[in-house]
């Protein structure tokens, strides 16, 4: 499989169409996304031993996997924020939490609301990080409260997502490269989605 949207024993995802899905990522079975969420390349949400749920605004990113164990829900919630190659495993991600490039989130851990959990840590299984905290390391410990600057840099990120994925369902398509730049090339222009930038 080389991406795409399957159903899995009969049960169908369900997308909002507000929702960007990448063409190379994969959802399969018992996912629910709901709507502004950005879903990007090579990212896998199996709901085939378990039912998924992604609240609004979510993004997670390139290479992710998010998948559950039977009995369980792996629920992100609204602004739910899930960094390049991260997994998340049957656990249950806090509204507009952050997840960091590489992190491992394990079966039954908590991640509170507006929590972030550092790049590459290791959230074991039934960990909780409490709301508004820092949570770091392998495995990971609750290192300190969150300022209110690194919420609204956080949230500032997600919105810059949920911009994405609008930008995405108008514009990506696939294309032939060129084989040179063009004369006068505009580079991307962060201003139109990345807030204060």
């Amino acid at each position: 499989m080389s991406g795409g949207i399957y159903s899995f024993e009969g049960m169908v995802p369900v997308i909002h169409p507000t929702t960007f899905v990448h063409p190379a990522a994969v959802v399969i079975g018992d996912v629910c996304l709901g709507p502004h969420c950005y879903i990007g390349p090579g990212a896998s949400l199996r709901g085939d031993f378990a039912s998924l749920v992604v609240g609004e605004g979510c993004n997670i990113q390139d290479n992710c996997v998010v998948h559950g164990t039977p009995g369980r829900v792996t629920m992100i919630e609204d602004g739910g924020h899930i960094g390049h190659g991260a997994v998340i495993h049957a656990c249950h991600i806090g509204r507009s939490a952050l997840i960091g490039i590489g992190a491992v989130i394990f079966d039954d851990a908590v991640i509170g609301e507006e929590a972030i959990v550092a790049a590459l840590s290791f959230v074991k299984a039934g960990f909780e990080v409490p709301p508004r905290h820092l949570a770091a390391g392998v495995p990971a410990v609750v290192v300190r409260p969150l300022t209110a600057e690194q919420i609204a840099w956080k949230n500032r990120g997600t919105l810059a997502y949920q911009r994405l994925a609008a930008r995405c369902l108008e514009t990506l398509r696939p294309c032939e490269p060129l084989t040179e730049a063009e004369p006068g090339r505009h580079h991307v222009d962060v201003s139109r989605f990345w807030p204060e930038a």
